[in-house]
């Protein structure tokens, strides 16, 4: 290098120190031209914990490329920040933290366009231009009244319910841990965690939830466990939805146990000084995941319960027992009702459906075989018994074809990691209804598997505060109004049609 060449480098280079004073007090064992310079010890920026500006990066550095190891790209102020191994710091930044930042701002934004009034489930499709296709005949009558049900339920409106009870200061401080709708949709069996510790049960009566008041009565009773509730759904003993199904799991050294609980003892109708009827019936059973009420004639009055290693089949009446043992835990469950198979989501992935007819004994009680790759948490039955959908803690929902024993389609945008979430299926209406746990209420055709909508939660998502919700086309009775009821924290909210 010949002398004139170097003083004009060494002028150039005294020049940009003059611009950018901060470069003049580094050392030059930081002078390195890769990414990985950031990560130097020497660097009293990057020690203390604070993020290092961008011109600290080679002048060549690809800026579209924001992922660096140990660092994370902030857009909004366009620099990147150090992701700490540990809590020491007063203020770390970890990614936990980057993600739930992320997922608040999402959940406002979409707060703010539920706000706004106009709100398109398909592309293309609003009321004006529902009707003129129909008016001329491009779309048939099915089709017709599901893309309508499809534009009602985008335009649903959320209002909060009013809930009155005999105890309101316990309104106020229990939270719904899940609500479930009897077969009518006129009420809701609530299970809320109490402050104290344990679980309270309720039958909130749907008949005055109407507009624009949307108020209703909590039905409450003095029983009470400790006892976590692993599984719940409505039993038909004397009648229609006549009892509710608990499965509880035990504690210390109290066993765990299946209880039919009288809908009766919540309703609150009867004298003064009238007896009130005692608990139906209690079943001891050691670890009970999940738990269905058959509706069957070939099974009457029976319910099954799946365990760890074991599906076990009661009847109510006699009390005899039938026990189908497997390698797996089963952690959802329903019966068929025109043929007398019980279906079986497992821990493994495994879905299979047992034949009732076939002794326990035997090899050829397996009917259907499906399989999902995570851990199945819901199988619902479709009407005509020839479909079965089924979601897992990988977030994937199916839907099965049981004669040809194939996935004919999948919905996408449910999430899950490792929670125990329900599906909603309601074929009258064409509809499916999931609540992930990012605590995102997400709305799919059943038709075609298109998502109309993403309802968000009114308050931060938080995976200890996951929303239950029930849907309807007649929510409160046969005269009732179509909507979504969600439960979440202390309060219930209706979306009804506008």
């Amino acid at each position: 290098m010949n002398r004139s060449s170097w003083q004009g480098r060494r002028r150039q280079g005294r020049r940009s120190r003059q611009q950018n004073p901060g470069l003049g007090q580094r050392d030059s064992s930081e002078r390195c031209n890769t990414p990985g310079a950031l990560q130097s010890p020497q660097d009293s920026r990057v020690s203390d914990g604070s993020p290092p500006p961008l011109h600290l990066i080679h002048p060549n550095f690809d800026f579209s490329i924001k992922e660096l190891p140990g660092y994370y790209f902030d857009p909004e102020k366009n620099r990147y920040f150090r992701l700490l191994p540990g809590h020491n710091n007063c203020n770390p930044l970890t990614n936990e933290g980057i993600q739930h930042k992320e997922m608040e701002r999402k959940r406002l934004q979409l707060l703010e366009e539920e706000n706004k009034q106009k709100k398109v489930a398909r592309m293309g499709f609003n009321t004006s231009s529902l009707l003129w296709k129909n008016q001329l005949g491009f779309l048939n009558i099915t089709s017709y009244c599901r893309l309508a049900h499809e534009l009602r339920v985008s335009c649903m409106e959320r209002k909060k319910v009013q809930i009155q009870s005999s105890d309101p200061s316990a309104l106020s401080s229990d939270r719904f841990n899940f609500i479930l709708a009897d077969t009518n949709s006129d009420r809701l069996f609530t299970v809320n965690d109490v402050k104290i510790g344990g679980s309270k049960y309720g039958i909130i009566d749907l008949h005055g939830l109407k507009a624009p008041t949307f108020k209703v009565h909590m039905h409450e009773n003095l029983y009470f466990t400790n006892r976590k509730v692993n599984s719940v759904c409505w039993a038909s003993l004397n009648h229609l939805d006549s009892h509710v199904l608990l499965c509880l799991m035990g504690l210390a050294e109290t066993p765990g146990c299946a209880t039919l609980l009288p809908a009766s003892l919540f309703v609150n109708s009867q004298p003064a000084g009238a007896d009130r009827p005692g608990m139906l019936c209690s079943f001891r059973i050691l670890g009970a995941w999940s738990c269905a009420w058959s509706l069957n004639m070939q099974t009457n009055n029976c319910f099954s319960t799946g365990l760890s290693r074991r599906v076990l089949l009661t009847n109510v009446v006699t009390g005899h027992r039938q026990s189908y043992g497997i390698s797996t835990d089963v952690l959802a469950q329903q019966f068929a009702v025109t043929t007398p198979l019980l279906f079986n989501g497992c821990l493994s992935g495994e879905i299979f459906a047992i034949d009732l007819r076939s002794p326990s004994q035997g090899k050829g009680w397996k009917a259907t075989r499906l399989s999902h790759d995570s851990a199945v948490t819901s199988v619902r039955i479709l009407q005509e018994e020839q479909y079965l959908m089924a979601s897992d803690m990988a977030g994937k929902i199916k839907l099965w074809d049981l004669r040809a024993t194939k996935c004919v389609r999948q919905y996408e945008g449910h999430v899950n990691e490792y929670a125990y979430l329900p599906l909603h299926v309601h074929e009258e209406e064409g509809i499916l209804v999931a609540v992930g746990q990012d605590c995102y209420t997400r709305i799919w055709s059943l038709h075609d598997a298109h998502l109309l909508r993403t309802i968000p939660s009114p308050y931060p998502a938080s995976k200890a505060d996951i929303p239950s919700v029930a849907f309807s086309s007649r929510l409160g009775g046969l005269r009732g109004a179509p909507g979504l009821l969600t439960a979440f924290q202390q309060n219930l909210y209706c979306f009804s049609y506008s």
